[in-house]
């Protein structure tokens, strides 16, 4: 049985832990509401930038010179998968939810008999998936010295992402993350980026899911148009995921300090009636002692 002292110091240890999960629940929490914001308001400009891509890219498909960012390079056998983590732990099952849908996309690739290459962006999915794919692994994004995700930050990373296709270092390039639907839910996602992934038909009729009914006219032409968003539109779709993947790490780490709080509250109070049943068993044998040493006098 452990003696009183060893309660009284592992008691003082838990109400320690406890001071650090609540101070990080409270810190977190802050910065939740500001980057769940920041990762709505990006959503409608993202979700309408892939309609318009999906408009653009069906009326000039199978056009002579479309841009490879659209029809791809004419193969699928080698494919760039980045992996968007956090680059802190204490965050729950965040980075596990994400690296577990990457890894099993890629074993699937992998079965198809297709070559991988993984891109990581941020130090916790390398510490994961290099156990599996260490050689595949081809660098890590260092998102440690960034405060919070600015457009530049992610037109940097899609930039990267888009040399390495012009160089034809891979034929289709996806990325996976975590979407935001509340601090308690976040759902890891698979979002193509090269090349644009276009509406599927339903039907046989031709009405495209994402087009709607209505018809556009583009100035000066969708062909001018494209080649300037085609671009940008990479560096949106990365930049939405990182916003996404802010806000559901905020999420997932204000629930796991709370969880972590309840428990060393709970802990707490199991090692008081423990160490209050010892304190009262010493007592009680001190008393015996005394009163048995008194009676044999």
């Amino acid at each position: 049985m452990a003696s009183l002292k060893d309660l009284r110091n592992r008691i003082t240890s838990v109400k320690s832990t406890q001071k650090i999960t609540k101070a990080m629940k409270m810190v977190a929490a802050s910065k939740l509401k500001r980057a769940q914001n920041a990762a709505e308001q990006a959503r409608p400009y993202a979700q309408r930038m892939d309609k318009v891509m999906a408009a653009l890219g069906q009326s000039v498909i199978g056009q002579p010179g479309s841009s490879p960012l659209l029809v791809g390079s004419g193969s699928d056998h080698t494919w760039l998968v980045v992996v968007a983590t956090s680059e802190r732990g204490l965050c729950g099952g965040f980075n596990t939810n994400i690296v577990r849908a990457a890894k099993r996309r890629i074993d699937s690739l992998l079965a198809d008999g297709k070559d991988v290459k993984i891109l990581c962006v941020g130090r916790k999915g390398r510490a994961q998936l290099r156990r599996f794919y260490g050689p595949r692994i081809i660098d890590v994004i260092d998102m440690s010295g960034m405060r919070s995700v600015g457009f530049a930050d992610a037109a940097a990373i899609a930039e990267r992402v888009r040399v390495m296709f012009d160089e034809g270092e891979f034929d289709v390039a996806i990325m996976f993350y975590a979407r935001f639907q509340s601090a308690l839910t976040q759902i890891a996602t698979e979002q193509q980026l090269i090349p644009v992934p276009l509406p599927t038909v339903e039907n046989g009729a031709g009405d495209l899911k994402a087009g709607g009914d209505a018809v556009y006219e583009y100035e000066p032409s969708e062909e001018a148009i494209l080649e300037d968003l085609l671009p940008r539109n990479v560096s949106v779709q990365v930049y939405r995921a990182l916003l996404e993947n802010a806000a559901s790490e905020q999420g997932a780490r204000m629930t796991a300090m709370d969880a972590a709080s309840r428990n060393a509250g709970d802990l707490i109070d199991r090692l008081t009636i423990e160490y209050n049943r010892t304190r009262q068993a010493v007592i009680t044998k001190e008393l015996i002692e005394i009163i048995s040493g008194a009676e044999a006098l």
